[in-house]
């Protein structure tokens, strides 16, 4: 049975996800803080579905808690097979205006909190000599985009974490990937007016949004994958 930890498991995605992954045997570590009501929701009806999870309320800005959380799971588990790296906030807010906190809020959470778990979970996988790291990135953090300046740095610089820590860890056989979404139907892109919507699903070839099932899906086989690291899959129709 896999062992599995998602980060950000309450939101838009994490949720996808958890669905996606309980289609194979696996013990789920679903990872909350700033929506616990919703993550101990989902718990509930995993519970209910005889599901195997767990809540973390860890904050990944802090190291120390990140690796209590790591520990639990080393404890209880005794090791971790996937973790995937999807816990983000985005905070608009034009170049000019951001402030040095809400700077260092997305850093520390997109950023520095997913290199917080990818030391901590690479320590294990090192151990069995197996296992796949995933991290959530965004098509922004080639582009740029107009009052993202933070969310998309730190997006950026998890694509770089990702392949950096992939040419360090494969000699260990450790694979770890990035997937950008494209533009999903979440509670962070809700926050965008309709004609922002409209104008980011137009950049897409095929002029439509990525879905919520799809994309997930990919993740989830992705993860199974044995051959493949330091990539990035782009689950939309924009042109890198």
């Amino acid at each position: 049975m896999r062992r599995i930890l998602i980060t950000g498991a309450s939101g838009g995605l994490g949720q996808a996800l958890v669905q996606a992954f309980l289609k194979d045997p696996v013990r789920l570590g679903l990872h909350c803080f700033q929506n616990l009501g919703s993550g101990k929701t989902m718990l509930k009806t995993l519970e209910s579905q005889n599901g195997d999870a767990r809540i973390f309320t860890a904050d990944l800005r802090k190291p120390e808690a990140v690796n209590e959380m790591f520990h639990t799971i080393q404890t209880e588990w005794g090791g971790i097979d996937v973790l995937i790296n999807n816990a983000a906030i985005n905070q608009n807010q034009l170049f000019h205006k951001l402030t040095v906190e809400e700077w260092e809020n997305q850093l520390r959470l997109n950023l520095s909190g997913a290199f917080y778990c990818v030391r901590a979970a690479g320590e294990m996988m090192q151990n069995e000599e197996k296992g796949h790291i995933i991290n959530i990135a965004s098509f922004a953090a080639f582009t740029g985009r107009i009052g993202q300046s933070a969310y998309t740095a730190s997006k950026r610089g998890l694509i770089a974490l990702a392949q950096t820590a992939a040419k360090e860890l494969g000699k260990e056989n450790i694979q770890i990937n990035t997937v950008c979404p494209g533009f999903l139907p979440t509670p962070m892109t809700a926050t965008l007016s309709t004609e922002q919507q409209d104008r980011l699903i137009a950049e897409n070839t095929l002029g439509r949004a990525s879905t919520l099932d799809e994309v997930s899906e990919f993740i989830r086989m992705l993860s199974k994958m044995n051959h493949v690291s330091g990539q990035v899959f782009n689950l939309d129709s924009r042109i890198l």
